[in-house]
Order: C-alpha cells, then sequence, then structure tokens
C-alpha cells in the first residue's frame, strides 16, 4: 500500500513500510528557506509516530539535494530588520530540523540525489546513512560565506571522518564529489542517479525487515554514546552570533549575490 502526502514544501509517501520524505524546493535548489524549515521537522515527525513506518529516506526534488540556506533570503530578512541577525529566531527552527532526524526513534537514510552544500551537507550528515548519486557534491561552504557551520556540522562531520579531516573540509570550503565522499566515509554507496531511489529503498527494505525495537534503541544507544548534540548546537549558534557581527560576513553574503568571490579582511 502507498499513501502519499504534501506537508508544505516536503512530499511525504510511505511505500512498504518506509517513508518517503522528499525536500520540493527544486526552484531554490531545495535551499533551507521559507517553510521548508518546519515541514522537515513536521514530515520527519509524522514518520516518527507512525506505526507503520519503519525506516525512512529523505532526498530531494530535482537537480540538489539541498543548497544550504537560502542566502537571499536571509540577506533581505536581515535587511528589512535593519541587520540585525536574527538567530534568536532562527536557531530554535535550525535545530529542531536536526533533532528532528537525530532524535527520530526511526532509522533515517539520506539519498544524496545532488548538490549538499553547507547546512544542505549538515542535513544529510544528520541522517544515520548515506549514499549518493553520481551526481552528487558535498561542501562546508560557510567560511566562503563569513560563517561557522551550524545544523550540527560540528558535531557530525568530525565523527564520520575524523578531526583533522573534518577541519580540512571546515576551513578550506572545498567541494568535494560523490566518488571522494565514499573514500571519506561520508556516504556508504554511490549509485547512478536512476538506481539511487530504488537502492535506498532497498536499504531501507532490509532494515524494515528487523525487530523495531532493537533497531529503535540501537540508534538511540549510538547516538548518547556520542555525546551531547545539543550542547553542539548551541555552540555553534553562539560563535555564529559573534560571525554574524563581522564584516567579513556582510562581505561573504555581498559576494554570494553579486556572484563574486569575497575579499575578507579579518573584521
Amino acid at each position: 500500500m502507498t499513501t502519499e502526502a504534501d506537508i508544505g514544501t516536503v512530499i511525504y509517501e510511505v511505500r512498504d513500510s518506509v517513508a518517503l520524505l522528499t525536500l520540493n524546493r527544486p526552484d531554490r535548489r531545495n535551499a533551507l528557506g521559507g517553510t521548508l524549515r518546519e515541514d522537515i521537522v513536521r514530515a520527519m515527525n509524522r514518520a516518527s509516530t507512525d506505526d507503520a513506518v519503519r525506516a525512512v529516506i529523505l532526498s530531494g526534488r530535482g537537480a540538489a539535494f539541498c543548497a544550504g540556506g537560502d542566502l537571499k533570503e536571509m540577506t533581505e530578512r536581515f535587511t528589512s530588520d535593519g541587520g540585525v541577525p536574527l538567530l534568536d529566531r532562527v536557531a530554535p527552527k535550525r535545530d529542531r530540523v536536526v533533532l528532528s532526524i537525530l532524535e527520530s526513534p526511526k532509522p533515517v537514510i539520506a539519498a544524496v540525489n545532488g548538490a549538499a552544500l553547507g547546512a544542505g551537507m549538515n542535513l544529510a550528515l544528520a541522517a544515520d546513512i548515506r549514499i549518493a548519486s553520481t551526481q552528487a557534491q558535498f561542501a562546508q561552504t560557510f567560511v566562503k560565506r563569513g560563517n561557522v557551520p551550524d545544523y550540527g556540522g560540528t558535531y557530525l562531520l568530525p565523527r564520520i571522518v575524523g578531526v583533522s579531516k573534518a577541519l580540512d573540509l571546515i576551513y578550506t570550503g572545498r567541494t568535494i564529489d560523490a566518488q571522494e565522499a565514499l573514500k571519506l566515509e561520508i556516504v556508504g554507496a554511490v549509485e547512478s542517479a536512476d538506481d539511487l531511489l530504488p537502492a535506498a529503498f532497498a536499504l531501507a527494505r532490509e532494515i524494515a525487515a528487523n525487530a523495531p525495537v532493537a533497531v529503535q534503541l540501537s540508534k538511540q544507544i549510538v547516538y548518547r554514546n556520542l555525546g551531547s548534540i545539543r550542547e553542539a548546537l548551541d555552540r555553534e549558534t553562539a560563535a555564529q552570533n559573534i560571525c554574524f557581527d563581522t564584516e567579513d560576513n556582510k562581505e561573504g553574503f555581498r559576494a554570494f549575490l553579486e556572484k563574486r568571490s569575497p575579499v575578507f579582511r579579518g573584521r
């Protein structure tokens, strides 16, 4: 039996005990703006509390998985508010997205169909398992905007690739392709674009066939043993508050919108 519904900007579909959540802002490359953050939380909460769902797949519609924060929308919002960062309002929404995935009792697979940049990469990292299309790209683009990682990136990435490689990706902001992500164990498999979702469903069904209570407790124990994601999210917000007050951050935003390389001056 298959059920499908739209939860705002997320398409929600259940097949064979697996919920497929598809980010649906293709015109914005599924950037985390509009109502997408809230809609992801709503969709994850629905999957988490549905006894018919035993595993969740998170993917994106169109060419991108998630291009990160919607910088155009963020710039317009900050400007309309006299240039004052609105992290006190944005951070709780952002944190709820990460926590809805990490703290969901259901196992979550990210099927990364295209670009996963900045917060979009960290959205994928919040999933328990990741597989990627050959077209996928990953980048911690924050430093190129004069900022630090959010959406749990400083917590998640070092635990997957190690501290040195995590800092390499964070310091440089460089983009890596699916094959390099596979070598770094960011993803567990790389599939063609056509085979990505079938492979994700096959893995999800394999998980769903096992004892649900044992699977859910296994997830809970593993993440508890890694330490506190909530403390990491608070530290990221504190660091971003500092960055948002810098000229470099404003330059990073301007350069992105003007499609040029930023010139950072360390102030």
